[in-house]
């Protein structure tokens, strides 16, 4: 049977309801140029993993940055691949192989035509950004819940289908291509109606979001970042940039398409943004000329309130998070849901104060000490300075910051960092955030010439402790009454990652067994690291 007979055939139309499902019908609804050899055999699921196949499955080998999928086809067919898909000129094997030019690129939309295209079933919400995609996102959905809408999330840090919450990973980024549709068809079958994506750079670069036909875009902002992996600022801005030019290609779904893109009219992606999406847009953010934009702002330690404002509508916002960036986050939200999927701004507004917080986003540690202590996610120069100005506002006494920068990522953004730092911030430790197979100590040098570029002073208002909890432990017995600590960098995640050895690491753990040391109580016990006993060469082996 050729594809064209397969299209306008009753079996193709019946195959959608079957749990195996036709490679030839796969490739017969995927937009891009396929050979004309696709053998009509049944699939079961689709796996880019060798060792994540079963009996059935179809296996995308694909190269990586450290591993190369062809490598393990034979693990592949030896676990049950029914077919593989590689780039690589590959014969001798048993089950049927079909080479693309971008198997990558091809696997989203595979995954789609697979899962019966998931998407088009679904009002679906995208949020990107540098800086706080995941608020944006649990605000957007917690929105939605307020509003009675049957909503689910996809975020880097977690999916939630219903009352199922789904870990998405330790170190974060969008869920692989295959993996998302899969939520997505949960979500489906679920039977529920909007979904908010978050979605990263990375994400969009390797296509992993390209099949999920998005209704509304949010951005956030576009800051530095990622530097490493796009090379310069306006690649990074262009891989972000493909969310809002996805909308013109989303097919026309039964519940209507807003095609709306919603932009920071603050941060510096506006006027490229504005130039580029052809679609309906609207902007928001703290100045006048704001389509949606805060007055009358209100901060405490204990969270922000403020008035949105619109030439539509007027409500008054509270809200549990604190600074003013969450204030843009807020707008954000508002602004995508009372815009964009027409909810009530009264109702819009619950939901945002609904929201309790993020973990690992400004989470308050408090074991009665009499400072406050802070975990953040802030990773980049940007979240790093946005948080320093929120603790400034939280607290009259002295603002204490911990942070470190990664390995195998953006350098440039080490010295930035610590400049920020020490501009920001009355004293600054430098400290560990998942090395890998980089030098720890080299890591820091970097770092502590950037704070010595400022001013800093090494022993008086900077220093280097390369192993985190003992950096932790300092930051803590240096604090007075009245004074903030921020530990930024790890957030949430539940692992930090020393050569090629993923550890479980948690900073609000560390906190907490910080704070009961100081204070003589009972606590968790410091999470172990291997800088706590082992010379840098011995992890770096």
């Amino acid at each position: 049977m050729t594809i064209q007979s397969l299209k306008s055939s009753f079996l193709f139309r019946h195959m959608l309801n079957q749990s195996d499902i036709s490679l030839l019908r796969i490739f017969s609804e995927v937009p891009f140029s396929i050979p004309s050899d696709i053998p009509d055999v049944a699939i079961s699921g689709i796996a880019i993993d060798s060792r994540a196949v079963k009996p059935g499955y179809l296996f995308v080998a694909m190269k990586g940055g450290l591993a190369d999928g062809h490598d393990y086809i034979q693990k592949a067919i030896d676990s049950g691949a029914t077919a593989v898909v590689g780039e690589k000129d590959v014969t001798g094997l048993s089950v049927p192989y079909i080479r693309l030019e971008n198997p990558r690129q091809a696997l989203t939309w595979l995954a789609a035509a697979f899962y019966n295209w998931p998407a088009r079933k679904l009002t679906v919400i995208g949020v990107t950004g540098t800086d706080g995609k995941t608020t944006t996102s649990n605000l957007l959905y917690k929105i939605l819940v307020a509003a009675g809408v049957k909503a689910g999330m996809i975020s880097t840090v977690n999916a939630v289908i219903g009352n199922e919450v789904l870990d998405t990973g330790f170190h974060v980024t969008t869920p692989d291509a295959h993996d998302v549709q899969s939520y997505l068809a949960k979500m489906v079958d679920a039977g529920l109606t909007h979904v908010v994506l978050e979605t990263t750079s990375h994400g969009w670069s390797q296509y992993r979001v390209d099949a999920c036909e998005f209704d509304v875009a949010v951005v956030t902002n576009i800051t530095h970042e990622h530097m490493d992996e796009h090379g310069n600022y306006e690649n990074y801005r262009a891989a972000k940039a493909r969310l809002f030019s996805s909308l013109e290609i989303t097919k026309q779904k039964p519940m209507g398409n807003p095609r709306l893109g919603v932009i920071n009219r603050d941060d510096r992606s506006f006027e490229f943004l504005n130039r580029f999406i052809k679609t309906n847009q609207i902007n928001y953010g703290l100045q006048d000329m704001a389509d949606v934009r805060a007055e009358n702002i209100e901060y405490s330690p204990s969270g922000i309130k403020f008035t949105a404002t619109s030439i539509d509508f007027q409500v008054e916002v509270t809200s549990n998070l604190v600074g003013a960036y969450n204030v843009s986050n807020c707008l954000a939200a508002l602004t995508a849901a009372i815009c964009g999927l027409g909810i009530d701004p009264q109702v819009a507004a619950r939901g945002v104060s609904s929201l309790d917080g993020i973990p690992g986003r400004m989470e308050q540690i408090s074991l009665g000490q009499n400072f406050i202590a802070v975990v953040d996610f802030a990773h980049t120069p940007n979240a790093l300075k946005v948080t320093l100005e929120a603790g400034r506002k939280m607290t009259k006494g002295r603002v204490i910051s911990v942070f470190g920068s990664a390995g195998l990522r953006d350098k440039e953004k080490r010295r930035m960092m610590a400049e920020t730092s020490i501009e920001l911030a009355d004293l600054t430790i430098l400290t560990a955030e998942d090395p890998r197979i980089e030098s720890l100590d080299g890591i820091l040098e970097e770092m502590a010439e950037g704070a010595i570029a400022k001013g800093g002073r090494e022993g008086e208002t900077f220093w280097r402790i390369p192993d985190r909890g003992e950096a932790i432990k300092f930051a803590i017995r240096l604090a007075k009454e009245g004074d903030i600590v921020l530990s930024c960098g790890k957030g949430h995640e539940q692992s930090m990652c020393f050569g090629k050895i993923e550890y479980l690491w948690d900073d609000r753990t560390a906190m907490r067994a910080a704070l009961s040391e100081l204070l003589g109580i009972e606590g968790p016990a410091m999470p172990y690291l291997p800088s706590q006993d082992k010379k840098e060469e011995e992890w770096l082996k």
